[in-house]
């Protein structure tokens, strides 16, 4: 298995990375049950620093981020942020999904299914870059 990349960050991330990871969502937490200890294969690490920005989900070994949004992303200049936001951190290599608060808490099972299938295809050539349940 070849090395994880690494991603640098600003160092004043990790202290509010790791306050975050204490303040976690309702959704956040729904998700983390389902995806931590290598439930899906991959470790999955919780609000993680990378450039200048801290993710919800990440997954060193896919270079996946996993973003789960809530109200508050749903102004204009919070969706011209996000991509900015995500481009800068694609230009790195990574890679997203994106689900929102609602459908955590409609369906955990029908997300976990989504990002399992994504992580099963992400290697393949013209693996998905995206999957919306």
């Amino acid at each position: 298995m070849s090395r994880n990349r690494i991603i640098h960050y600003r160092g004043d991330l990790k202290a509010r990375a790791r306050r975050l990871r204490k303040e976690s969502t309702y959704s956040e937490i729904l998700l983390w049950q389902e995806i931590k200890n290598r439930q899906l294969g991959y470790q999955f690490h919780r609000q993680v620093p990378l450039l200048d920005y801290i993710v919800d989900f990440y997954c060193h070994e896919l270079q996946l981020a996993i973003e789960v949004d809530g109200k508050c992303h749903e102004s204009d200049s919070a969706k011209q942020y996000d991509a900015k936001r995500q481009a800068r951190l694609e230009k790195c290599g990574v890679r997203f999904l994106r689900f929102h608060n609602e459908q955590m808490k409609g369906d955990i099972n029908k997300i976990v299914e989504a990002i399992r299938s994504w992580t099963k295809t992400a290697g393949s050539p013209g693996g998905p870059e995206y999957v919306s349940p």
